[in-house]
């Protein structure tokens, strides 16, 4: 049998499949069709040379907004999988009832990358930066399961926004009714925390194993951790019972202080995921493999990180045979990175430093069995100014495909 292409002399990191070495991919049509040691070039018709790199499955993205032009968060799939490696996004809670179909049709249906959505519970979804969950009135359980039961293929569960600027004095309300709609779609619910009121302790009783507490390394006052840096009691019971804990690092959530202090006690995230969006893919999030390399910069090994970023989100979206992996039969999604060594300095959304010597840069990434080309970024949103820290950024050389050494 021959080959369509060929991914030959990389170092395989793939801990869902148990490939983790000196191994040749070949890809037939859209599926991995072999891992094997020294699969002679002759029999592909293309072949990529991947030596001094490391191949992973194509990443998984559980948090992004990716409602391009529709909504206040919302950037351009595309050009940022082609330059970062993330071929399945997960777009959580842009769309609502009323702009779902417009998501389906003008995102999801003409991008090469694959995207899935989470339902926010508002019908109006993230079209304003927040407030959505201000008036009950938008949230309305028949409507969001009626939308769901005619969008399955894509839409894989229910997202609400918890926080003081989200709910403006509806409380705990609309979380309530986002658990409605997830038992009755049989679906998962992704619930963001960040700053209270509702208290982080009037939120986790609503949680069932199987959902997903995004933003989970908050340096917020919803943190998870107490100041003396450890687990709360309540958040160890939900996570033990299930509930997914994922990163969702964003312009507002992620904490080094939070992150290490649980990183510390043997609490790792289960998902590492980015929230990118038009306020943080200029810094000091830029995109995945930026987020994944802090990790390793604060202890997590690479096996880990590339397991939180494909494996795991597989698993939470039911796909971990289809996605996530390479083991033969699954789609030929795949992601070649050089893991570049010096001094880099990384940033949580605090401006807090640290500095890392690891950096995960993407050199391709296949979708379907086909590599994407590298393309511009859209300009940014005409309501996005730089923030005085992401002009520093830039100042200093980051970029965002990346970070500077030094």
């Amino acid at each position: 049998m021959h080959f369509d292409l060929l991914i030959k002399g990389g170092e395989v990191v793939d801990p869902g499949s148990g490939y983790q070495g000196r191994f040749d991919i070949g890809i037939k049509r859209n599926r991995i069709a072999a891992v094997e040691a020294n699969i002679p070039a002759e029999a592909a018709f293309r072949v990529i040379d991947a030596s001094g790199q490391i191949v992973t499955p194509g990443l998984v993205d559980l948090h992004t907004h990716v409602y391009h032009s529709v909504t206040t968060w919302g950037v351009l799939a595309d050009p940022v999988a082609a330059r970062s490696g993330v071929t399945t996004w997960l777009d959580v809670g842009s769309a609502g009832a009323y702009n779902l179909q417009g998501f389906r049709e003008f995102i999801a249906k003409p991008s090469d990358a694959r995207i899935y959505a989470l339902l926010n519970i508002s019908s109006i979804g993230l079209t304003a930066p927040t407030w959505e969950l201000s008036n009950l009135n938008y949230c309305d359980v028949d409507l969001c399961r009626k939308l769901i039961d005619l969008h399955r293929d894509l839409v894989l569960g229910v997202k609400v926004r918890i926080d003081a600027a989200t709910t403006s004095g509806t409380g705990i309300e609309p979380l309530r009714r986002a658990r409605q709609a997830a038992e009755q779609t049989e679906l998962p619910m992704m619930v963001h925390i960040g700053k209270a009121p509702p208290e982080l302790q009037e939120v986790l009783p609503l949680l069932r194993p199987g959902d997903i507490l995004t933003h989970c390394f908050t340096g917020q006052s919803m943190r998870i951790i107490d100041d003396k840096g450890k687990l709360i009691d309540a958040a160890k019971q939900v996570w033990d019972m299930g509930v997914v804990m994922d990163i969702g690092h964003g312009a507002g959530s992620f904490s080094f202080e939070t992150a290490e202090a649980l990183i510390r006690a043997g609490h790792l995230p289960d998902v590492i995921s980015s929230d990118i969006h038009q306020f943080s893919i200029n810094g000091p999030l830029f995109d995945l493999p930026t987020c994944m390399s802090k990790f390793l910069a604060i202890g997590m090994t690479l096996p880990q990180v590339v397991e939180a970023a494909t494996t795991k989100p597989a698993v939470v979206l039911g796909m971990q045979n289809e996605i996530g992996t390479l083991k033969p039969g699954a789609l030929a999604d795949v992601a070649l990175f050089k893991v570049e060594q010096g001094s880099f300095t990384f940033y949580d959304i605090h401006m807090n430093p640290r500095v890392g010597k690891e950096l995960l840069r993407n050199t391709l990434t296949i979708v379907n069995g086909r590599p994407m080309a590298i393309m511009s970024d859209p300009p940014p949103a005409p309501w996005i100014e730089m923030t005085e820290d992401q002009r520093n950024l830039i100042k200093w050389g980051h970029t965002p495909s990346g970070m500077s050494k030094g």
